[in-house]
């Protein structure tokens, strides 16, 4: 997680759909502490893309109909994010499994932003679970994407949460964090950035921030 301070942190963005979190990243550190310099879909008609072009970002897309399979495609991606010399990948809004070749290729630099208090409601349709279980706290979680065979299970760097005790509605409890993902999202590529992220040599899922 260090890095040389040799200029702002290149990032590349996988989104699948209308780009929200893209957009927080475009308006808080992109072209500060950070660049994006490309942005990437697994469908074509993704709003992130169009969002992207708008500010100038080169964009592709990536249907897994145009590959023989998902190591072809996540290859694909792969070689063409580290055409473009992307130090750290943030899936924002991404909803394809990525494959081991391809966070292999980005040991501990591949970000994701999950609507839920990691490691409650993992995976698909978190929120759903969560209103399902009747909880009285939703929130977001940022962590590190990992290849170690799980799914939303890599160390976690920053929570927010709000309490909601009757929630029913799933689209209004994601309209309530998607504030804490704009927030949190942009903090957490600072925090790499700033190279202020290390593990904890006593328990490496144990993320420490640097102070200051």
């Amino acid at each position: 997680m260090a890095r040389p301070a040799a200029g702002p942190l290149r990032v590349g963005v996988l989104a699948s759909g209308a780009g929200t979190n893209l957009q927080a990243l475009l308006d808080s550190v992109h072209g500060e502490e950070a660049v994006i310099v490309g942005v990437a879909a697994d469908r074509p008609g993704a709003v992130a893309l169009e969002r992207a072009r708008s500010a100038g970002i080169e964009t592709a897309a990536f249907p897994l109909a145009d590959h023989p399979d998902r190591d072809a495609r996540d290859s694909a991606i792969a070689a063409w994010l580290l055409e473009r010399d992307v130090e750290l990948v943030v899936l924002a809004g991404y909803m394809a499994l990525l494959t081991s070749p391809f966070l292999r290729r980005f040991p501990g630099r591949v970000l994701n932003v999950h609507p839920s208090l990691l490691p409650a409601f993992p995976g698909l349709r978190a929120i759903e679970q969560a209103i399902d279980y009747g909880v009285k706290v939703f929130g977001v979680t940022v962590h590190f994407v990992e290849d170690d065979g799980g799914v939303d299970t890599g160390p976690v760097i920053l929570q927010g949460s709000v309490e909601l005790p009757d929630a029913d509605d799933p689209d209004a409890v994601h309209a309530r964090l998607r504030p804490i993902e704009h927030a949190l999202l942009p903090a957490a590529v600072r925090l790499i950035a700033r190279g202020a992220l290390s593990r904890d040599p006593d328990n490496p899922r144990r993320i420490v921030v640097a102070e200051g």
